[in-house]
């Protein structure tokens, strides 16, 4: 052992060895291995080293280190750890991937090692810090951010850290509460559920009890006004305040760096991949991400030198404690780095998937014979046989149709599987997937030399195909030569044969003057027969002569009225027995000639126009994949973009998105069935976005397999990459309520949608406003019970009847705002349903603090008070009232969508009419009217503003 291995770090001894992540501490300045059950624990005060290890391509690794940085840890300590981190991927082989990650703007990768959120800790044990000694449960509140990852931010335990804009948890010893603001994502409510449940198993032993409370919701629930107490009460919330670590960096424009003696130099030209060098290192500046590209062929003086150049300017550009650093060498750059460039052609690529030339692996491993490090992890020479992928039940009903003159004419079922290389084709498979209901898988087979007319009727004819099933077939393009398992098992055997059938094909190749090419009974042709097994068997029609032979493989040759069986001293048998199967089909009936390799006869070789050399090496038809889903979106130059979830799962394939799975061998458009229907016709244009800028950047075929996938309807070749549950699949409603139902039980959402309005049906349109306007007669009736100047003392038989007729009155508020607050469609809040929601939300906190003060129950006499004060804040809260229903009585009454959901827009209803108005107590209308009058001094002292607004009040309850 070299003196150097010796002085490896014990603590390092076996990293990386097989996949997985594995966490260090700094402690003293030094890597302390952290135990399994505080992983996802990380202390503010402390510095942590975190590798993962993903197995690559050819049996090696890929390595991803992360060191975090806490907000309160040294300097002296994050520099303990940027040092440790550089010595763990000297002994990975210096390949790794390097990463800053600084508390509380960590990359979405880190998070995802910890699902669902990683638990920022107060304290910490090096550099003066003490790990806190056991003691009482201390009560805390979260706000729950990420809809995906989760970054989970402990605040104040105080009623002025909630807003309306985001969801809190609040962790009591007996009970965790989950508060949505009324403005915030329905995906991070659901997001929150998850945490609630992590926090519920992981610190009360799986034995507390879980509420909900929604913003705006008054006191009058157990739930809520449990939740208000322990805050001090319910009163209007401020508006949500910015931290120093809720800053984001804005978005700029990537830039390229050259970075020459610790100088850093502007690089000018489009992004890609020819501007690096492999004898510099570069800098990338992302906003929130600076990357250093460190090339094979730099000293190791140089490669220092970049990394402090990147410190010093995060720091200058005043991003030091909020941009991530990450380190890349060249050969390993990760998918996120190649994304910020044009294009990325392909070099030669090593095992692991990486791109570097024979050369470079050489230089590599001199840098670290250089530094003295012992290398692991190095290339290892595996092959990686695919397993039998998922294939869909046989048994079902098989329909196929060719495009020919801008129709679809069925294909006879003799010829199934017989496809022209000049024609297009749709296939229709249905059949029986377990116990679920009939599924379908509907694909169009694009031949290579198909026309464009006959193509796109292919694609027109097939969503046709899908809408008349209610888009639930997986819809499928499969291009020629790209044919996925799932098709070929269909065909047993599947033939492609040369010319075609489509009269516009044959239109064609008459203008360009081509011979038709399509398989008579008088030609001569020869078959390939490749692949060994039912999903990979497939034969072609190749060019009849010599030359096309392979010792490797079977032959059939056509001629005439003879067919012969010519067999390679390499084939196998499956490839013979598939041979004699296929002649059968070509042509029934026909004895087969049989001809071994080297003992063929001279008809046999007239046949091929003559004996010539022919290859023998074996050709692979290796398929690995590498399954990666992506969200995407366009940015403002309207250029597709696409952002990795990394570790994902079923919980990650959101209802209300569209998501791309990119296997590398296939591409799958998955479909929420909450995604508006404008951006479901435009699935297979979004997959070709992805595909045509993948083929740049990742070198993935540009006639990869596409496939169309809506949510409820994910077929076994789907499900496959990932750990399915189907029950998760047949939960009904958005995110929140999904999440809801499968953490909780579904009558956990009978309760959460009984506090929610009924549908109101456009015939039934009077009755919000009907119970808006008892509502607000109830709300004055109780007032004016308790508005006197000098109140009698109440008796303990009628002392319960202004406190009940209160909380009725809150009550049926309360419902009456639940009637028009919410609109299931809309999932994110324009400007002016955000401040209408924030508005109503006042009013009603407005309304709960007037009536605290006279809610208590008093056993004797009440002391004299002064009218005016009471009087003033009742006005106030009326006034504020009313200025909400006067906001919505100018709103059009928009479609009401018969789902609900928890986080949508608030629905606006018309102003009462003259229906409405009958159905209303004229009692109660003189009663507002008394009100009116009773506080007409006070709301002129109280509120200026707000006696306009009594007095629209009065007005209105006055109409009802």
């Amino acid at each position: 052992m070299s003196s150097s291995v010796k002085l490896l770090d014990p603590a390092f001894q076996g990293a990386g060895q097989k996949p997985g992540i594995e966490i260090w501490r700094i402690e003293n300045f030094q890597p302390v291995p952290l135990p399994m059950s505080n992983y996802g624990e990380f202390y503010m005060g402390d510095s942590y080293i975190v590798l993962q290890t993903a197995p690559g391509k050819g049996g090696s690794n890929l390595y991803d280190i992360h060191f975090w940085i806490g907000k309160d840890t040294s300097q002296d300590e994050a520099l303990a750890a940027a040092i440790k981190t550089v010595e763990l991927d000297a002994v990975l082989g210096g390949r790794a991937v390097q990463h800053r990650e600084l508390q509380g703007h960590e990359s979405d990768k880190f998070l995802s090692y910890f699902k669902p959120c990683i638990i920022p800790l107060e304290g910490g044990i090096a550099s003066g810090f003490k790990k806190p000694e056991e003691e009482e449960f201390e009560t805390r509140l979260y706000v729950c951010r990420g809809k995906r990852v989760v970054k989970l931010k402990q605040v104040p335990f105080a009623r002025s850290s909630l807003n309306h804009d985001d969801v809190f948890i609040l962790d009591t010893r007996n009970k965790i509460y989950q508060f949505n603001g009324v403005n915030s994502n329905i995906q991070e409510r659901a997001k929150a559920l998850e945490v609630v449940q992590f926090l519920k198993e992981k610190y009360h032993d799986g034995t507390c009890s879980v509420a909900i409370v929604e913003d705006g919701e008054l006191y009058t629930r157990s739930n809520s006004g449990e939740f208000w107490v322990l805050l001090g009460g319910f009163a209007p919330l401020n508006k949500k305040a910015t931290a120093e670590d809720d800053v984001i960096p804005e978005t700029t424009s990537t830039k390229l760096y050259s970075i020459t003696d610790g100088e850093m130099k502007p690089v000018e030209g489009e992004l890609s991949k020819g501007l690096l060098g492999n004898n510099k290192c570069y800098l990338l500046d992302c906003g929130a991400e600076v990357f250093v590209w460190v090339g094979r062929a730099t000293q190791v003086e140089d490669r220092k030198a970049a990394s402090r150049v990147a410190e010093d300017f995060v720091t200058g550009e005043n991003r030091a404690k909020i941009a991530r650093i990450t380190r890349v060498i060249q050969g390993y750059e990760n998918n996120s780095f190649k994304s910020k460039f044009d294009s990325w052609p392909e070099g030669s690529t090593a095992p692991g998937g990486e791109e570097i030339k024979g050369k470079g692996k050489g230089k590599v491993a001199a840098f670290l014979k250089q530094q003295g490090v012992g290398v692991k992890g190095t290339i290892k020479s595996v092959q990686v046989v695919e397993e039998v992928p998922a294939l869909l039940e046989d048994g079902g009903k098989m329909e196929v149709w060719y495009i020919n003159d801008g129709a679809k004419l069925p294909l006879p079922e003799a010829d199934f599987g017989k496809f022209y290389s000049g024609d297009c084709y749709i296939v229709l498979y249905s059949y029986h997937s377990g116990e679920r209901k009939e599924d379908y898988f509907l694909c169009c087979w694009i031949g290579k030399d198909s026309i464009e007319e006959d193509q796109k009727t292919a694609y027109q004819l097939a969503t046709k195909i899908s809408n008349s099933y209610k888009g639930r077939p997986v819809q499928g393009r499969v291009f020629e030569g790209k044919e996925p398992p799932q098709f070929i098992t269909l065909f047993q055997p599947m033939v492609v044969l040369k010319g075609g059938l489509s009269a516009g094909y044959k239109k064609s190749i008459a203008d360009k003057g081509l011979t038709d090419e399509t398989n008579k009974a008088d030609r001569v042709a020869l078959f390939r027969i490749s692949g060994t097994s039912t999903h990979n068997n497939k034969v072609l029609q190749v060019d009849a002569v010599a030359t096309s032979l392979n010792s490797a493989e079977c032959f059939l040759l056509k001629s005439g009225s003879s067919i012969y069986l010519w067999h390679g001293n390499q084939r196998t048998r499956k490839q013979e027995q598939l041979a004699a199967k296929v002649a059968a089909f070509l042509e029934p009936g026909v004895s087969l000639k049989r001809a071994r390799e080297g003992k063929e006869s001279n008809a046999f070789w007239l046949a091929l126009g003559g004996k010539k050399s022919y290859t023998s090496e074996i050709e692979s038809s290796e398929t690995i994949r590498d399954p990666h889903l992506f969200t995407f979106s366009l940015n403002k130059k309207g250029k597709f973009e696409v952002e990795e979830v990394y570790n994902f799962s079923q919980d990650d394939l959101l209802t209300e998105d569209i998501l791309i799975l990119d296997t590398r061998a296939e591409v799958f458009v998955w479909v929420g069935q909450c995604v508006d229907v404008k951006e479901k016709e435009n699935v297979f244009k979004i997959g070709q976005e992805y595909i045509d800028r993948a083929s740049s950047l990742y070198g993935l075929s540009p006639k990869v397999p596409l496939y169309k996938v809506t949510e409820g309807n994910e077929p076994c070749f789907f499900t496959t990459f990932f750990s399915w549950d189907p029950n998760r699949a047949t939960v009904h409603g958005n995110s929140y309520q999904k999440k809801l139902a499968l953490l909780f039980g579904p009558s956990q959402v009978e309760e959460m949608e009984a506090m929610l309005p009924k549908q109101e049906k456009t015939t039934g349109n009077q009755g919000a406003p009907t119970q808006r306007a008892s509502a607000l007669a109830a709300l004055t009736s109780a007032f004016n019970k308790s508005s006197s100047k000098s109140p009698p003392p109440e008796k303990s038989t009628a002392n319960q009847g202004g406190p009940t007729q209160r909380a009725s009155a809150l009550a049926a508020l309360t419902n009456a705002f639940k009637s028009a607050t919410r609109k299931s469609s809309t999932l994110e809040r324009t400007p002016s349903n955000q401040s209408g929601s924030t508005q109503r939300a006042a009013a009603l906190a407005a309304l709960a603090a007037s009536f605290n003060p006279s809610a208590e129950t008093k056993t004797s006499a009440p002391k004299p008070v002064r009218s005016n004060p009471g009087g003033s804040q009742r006005a106030a809260a009326i006034a504020a009232l009313s200025a909400v229903l006067t906001a919505e009585k100018k709103k059009q009454s928009p479609d009401v969508s018969p789902s609900i959901s928890t986080s949508s827009t608030p629905a606006v209803t018309s102003p009462p009419t003259d229906a409405d108005s009958s159905e209303v107590n004229p009692s109660e209308a003189d009663d507002s009217v008394g009100v009116a009058k009773t506080n007409k001094e006070d709301l002129s002292e109280a509120n200026p503003s707000g006696a306009d607004g009594s007095q629209e009040v009065a007005k209105t309850n006055k109409e009802d």
